[in-house]
């Protein structure tokens, strides 16, 4: 996914700029102290000299040392005290200006999913390696999916097509796995997530071409699908529920001119579009790095524009079920797969993505590094959403 720094300019695929909040967050405590300290302690110094000078100069009164020292420690104490309260509230007053909520760790929620099966569906994935489009850890993802969808009762279709590799011209196979439930029924809705990972880290500043395993931004959504399979075969709901797991999000490779984001939703769309099959999407849903441990999602502005009754039906119901994970503001734009449901299939989707991964703070983003990795993300996040999409579901006449 992308995100887009500048809503006037969201056709640009720039990817959004790390650090955009480090300014609030990392706002050097260094400056902040002297600015203030420098008039304190000079006024302290000024005060002492004075109160010397007037002691030394009085008639009828003997100077006295200790007494003299005493004082100014504790005149140092006073003033001490009084900085650290000035950093407190300086502090309260910066993180006050964030847009984003900062909690207390919220207290665990029983979902009717299971989170430690859900954590060692991501752990599984994971242990494949990176999962670039084409490449043999690819491959058995794949086959790892399509057996356990299989095995849930799902009609699983493999929808494929070739690309030309950026760098060197060669044919790469992409593969859209879809699995359905229901498959009778007309009216559908559509579950999707992205399954492949970016080829490199290459937001990682120490190692750019090192291994990008993809724990949250790739494997949290498969995994998802892979809890949801348990639940869905008897799951009492009026629609048929299809879960698609897009290929080649973001088969990108540096220096290279190509601009190859959204391949596997683009061919998805396109085929919806130009073979229209006997049912219709009513709706659709996107998860994206939903594995978050400090999970946090706020309305996508794109989904806001192309999509506002799925956002608000979906929050409506988190806010039923009692979690403040969502919140109902806007924060984030961002192109991402939902983009092509939405503006070529027409078929109204939100996207679910939570992109303060982790929250602002002093750690930077783990987005595109070597540090997406399992111990970054939670089952119970991944179970929260999971939650919300089957009551989601259950709902709709």
């Amino acid at each position: 996914m992308l995100k887009t720094q500048n809503p006037a300019r969201h056709a640009d695929r720039t990817a959004f700029p790390l650090g955009q909040f480090g300014a609030i967050s990392r706002s050097n405590p260094r400056s902040h102290v002297s600015a203030n300290a420098r008039p304190n302690r000079s006024r302290s110094s000024a005060a002492s000299d004075q109160s010397a000078n007037q002691a030394a100069n009085s008639p009828g009164q003997t100077h006295d040392p200790d007494r003299q020292d005493a004082s100014a420690v504790r005149g140092r104490r006073r003033w001490i005290l009084g900085l650290a309260l000035l950093v407190v509230l300086g502090a309260g007053a910066v993180w006050s200006q964030f847009p984003f909520r900062r909690r207390v760790a919220a207290a665990a929620v029983d979902t009717p999913l299971d989170e430690r099966r859900a954590f060692q569906y991501l752990e599984a994935i994971c242990k494949l390696g990176p999962r670039p489009s084409g490449s043999a850890a690819m491959i058995q993802q794949q086959q790892m999916l399509e057996q356990h969808f299989r095995q849930h009762g799902a009609v699983v279709e493999r929808q494929s097509f070739d690309i030309r590799h950026p760098v060197d011209g060669s044919r790469v196979t992409m593969t859209n796995l879809i699995a359905r439930w229901f498959p009778d029924r007309q009216d559908r809705v559509v579950l999707c997530c992205h399954y492949d990972t970016r080829p490199f880290p290459d937001q990682d500043r120490r190692q750019p071409r090192g291994v990008f395993v993809g724990a949250n931004d790739g494997a949290s959504g498969a995994a998802l699908f892979s809890e949801l399979a348990h639940h869905l075969p008897n799951l009492p709901t009026k629609v048929g529920v299809d879960l698609v797991l897009f290929d080649g999000e973001e088969f990108i490779f540096p220096r290279t001119n190509e601009d190859d984001y959204f391949l596997g939703s683009t061919h998805f769309a396109r085929d919806y579009v130009g073979r229209p099959p006997a049912f219709r999407y009513r709706s659709g849903v996107l998860v994206d790095m939903i594995g978050d441990k400090e999970l946090q999602l706020y309305y996508e502005r794109n989904s806001m524009r192309l999509a506002k009754p799925v956002c608000q039906e979906i929050w409506q119901v988190a806010r039923r079920l009692k979690l403040d994970d969502f919140v109902a503001r806007t924060r984030h734009e961002v192109r991402d797969d939902h983009l092509a449901l939405n503006e070529i299939a027409k078929i109204p989707t939100c996207d679910l993505i939570d992109f303060d991964y982790p929250r602002p703070g002093l750690t930077g983003s783990y987005w595109h590094t070597t540090e997406d990795t399992p111990d970054k993300c939670s089952g119970e996040s991944i179970c929260k959403v999971g939650w919300v999409l089957l009551e989601f579901l259950k709902q709709q006449k």
